[in-house]
């Protein structure tokens, strides 16, 4: 650990200029501004002054909506949003940690089982990071962070899982010696979101997060996901990958989310399964009337779009692979369309007034007049969208989606190569 005086420096003579450029992809001047300020709160609020900084992205799903759950497959990429923190070792058996515009949090680590109270807050994520550790023999004596952060909270791009593997990298590198993975990590992450946090999601998230770059998951083993790395830059390519917000709050929408899992599920129990990718899709088929009416309309439609997605989210890897743009696009409108029609997670059901997400996707299209490719993102029913922009109409088609969506409501984004990561290591 160095003094952030020291640290200061070593921004502002330009030793990290290249790791800013090529591996976290964003401007060089406004990163070590933003380095440099992050010591410099560390230092208010801590002044003995030695410290470590580190990132985390977050991320952005390209393809596979609703398949991950499933067993199936994604594809989804790190982006150039992070979150920075300056963090030191303590000794107290407290996690401290002040986050730029969201107060201070203290964890006492002597508590070792979840905390009702705690239940959806970041202090859950956190002590379940910690005793993650602690089961596998690593013991975290406490720390105190500095935060600040450009991946806004419900902005789509998965604020939590890169908050959890931030944590995840600070606690690897400062009391278990870098021992884990990056995979490994992400796992840590899901532990704490589904045991301390109480949410039951899957592990795209934190994978995405905090392995890096362009990635393709195989999630047929839950516990072991197979990912295999793409290199792919937009870009460079033509396009810029924009990310939209519709408006719309997640705010009551946790049933909306779980039916769609609880659908699939119920159809892969008519077969004595768990969850579909343990099923042949003939056998959906074969068998539609008697799922239809025994599970539902949707749940059988929703099942028959899970195994097309599937399939479309490692048809979208190939095509890239190959730089097949054009075929990834078209894949890109397909999986739109599939999860409007048939997944049905573009509003929730009976909703006449508030249709946020419908009204985007339409915006979207006409700013883009015929070309690029537009689908929903992530969760789905609020929250945001894709677009894939020609770079030579990106202008037009911000100013059209300010005018007809609200202003500002576009990020344009650039995958990320360096997944979460210690910044300071020694130069």
């Amino acid at each position: 650990m160095l003094g952030v005086h020291e640290l200061k420096n070593k921004f502002n003579s330009g030793i990290y200029d290249e790791l800013f450029h090529d591996e976290l992809c964003c401007d060089v001047s406004t990163a070590v501004k933003r380095s440099c300020d992050v010591l410099d709160g560390f230092w208010c609020h801590f002044p003995n002054g030695r410290c470590t900084l580190f990132s985390a992205p977050g991320r952005t799903e390209l393809g596979g909506n609703h398949t991950d759950h499933q067993g199936g497959c994604v594809l989804a990429a790190a982006v150039n949003l992070d979150m920075l923190c300056a963090a030191a070792v303590t000794e107290n058996n407290h996690v401290c940690i002040l986050s730029e515009g969201f107060g201070k949090i203290v964890v006492d680590l002597s508590i070792k089982h979840p905390v009702d109270e705690e239940c959806g807050t970041a202090s859950a994520l956190v002590r379940g990071m910690a005793m993650w550790f602690e089961e596998r023999g690593y013991n975290i004596t406490g720390i105190n962070a500095y935060i600040t952060s450009d991946v806004p909270p419900g902005s789509g791009m998965s604020s939590s899982a890169a908050f959890e593997v931030l944590i995840g990298t600070i606690f690897n590198s400062f009391f278990a010696d870098g021992a884990f993975s990056k995979v490994d990590i992400a796992k840590a992450g899901l532990y704490a979101e589904n045991v301390y946090f109480g949410k039951p999601c899957g592990l795209m998230d934190q994978l995405a997060c905090s392995v890096g770059g362009l990635v393709s998951i195989n999630f047929s083993n839950a516990h072991e996901p197979i990912v295999k790395p793409l290199e792919y830059d937009f870009y460079s390519n033509g396009f810029s990958l924009c990310l939209i917000s519709t408006g719309g709050s997640h705010a009551d929408l946790t049933s909306e989310y779980a039916d769609i899992t609880n659908e699939m599920k119920m159809i892969a129990s008519a077969f004595g399964k768990g969850k579909l990718s343990e099923i042949d899709e003939s056998e959906i088929l074969n068998y539609s009337s008697h799922l239809r009416e025994k599970c539902g309309d949707r749940a059988f439609l929703r099942a028959v779009n899970y195994f097309e997605e599937n399939r479309r989210a490692q048809e979208m890897a190939e095509v890239l692979s190959v730089n097949n743009l054009s075929a990834y696009l078209d894949l890109v409108n397909m999986s739109g369309r599939g999860s409007f029609m048939y997944l049905q997670n573009i509003y929730p059901a009976g909703s006449k007034l508030m249709q946020p997400v419908a009204v985007a996707l339409k915006a979207a299209e006409i700013a883009l007049e015929g070309q690029g490719a537009v689908r929903v993102h992530g969760g789905g029913f609020a929250g945001t969208i894709q677009a894939y922009v020609p770079n030579e109409m990106r202008d037009h088609f911000l100013k059209t989606m300010d005018k007809l969506i609200n202003p500002g409501c576009c990020r344009v984004l650039k995958t990320r190569k360096a997944g979460a990561l210690e910044i300071t290591l020694e130069k």
